[in-house]
């Protein structure tokens, strides 16, 4: 990885940032604590970015449709998370011994 790409996934990260800072605050108050889940569990399957950012275009939606953020995800946030990297292989599942294959569930 150049310095090019160090600068270019800054500039990224932090247009994200701005994207989430955008937000009405519950919305932002879900989003870090889907975030905090997110890295705890640490999914190793899902390219960089994509699935926060897919969060953002989904929770920017919801805003946009009038909706409050737990009518998008319901009152469970761990569950959401969980649906959301069920197929995926996380660092948890290395750290437990399980192969995180989707054959395995």
């Amino acid at each position: 990885m150049g310095i090019r790409d160090i600068i270019e996934g800054k500039k990224r990260w932090r247009a994200h940032i701005a994207r989430v800072k955008a937000l009405p605050p519950d919305y932002q108050i879900v989003y870090k604590e889907i975030q905090r889940y997110l890295f705890k569990v640490g999914t190793i399957d899902l390219p960089d970015g994509c699935l926060l950012s897919g969060i953002v275009d989904f929770f920017e939606e919801g805003v946009a449709a009038g909706k409050g953020v737990l009518e998008l995800i319901g009152n469970d946030v761990a569950a959401f998370c969980d649906d959301l990297v069920k197929d995926s292989r996380t660092y948890a599942d290395i750290g437990r011994g399980n192969t995180g294959s989707v054959n395995d569930h």
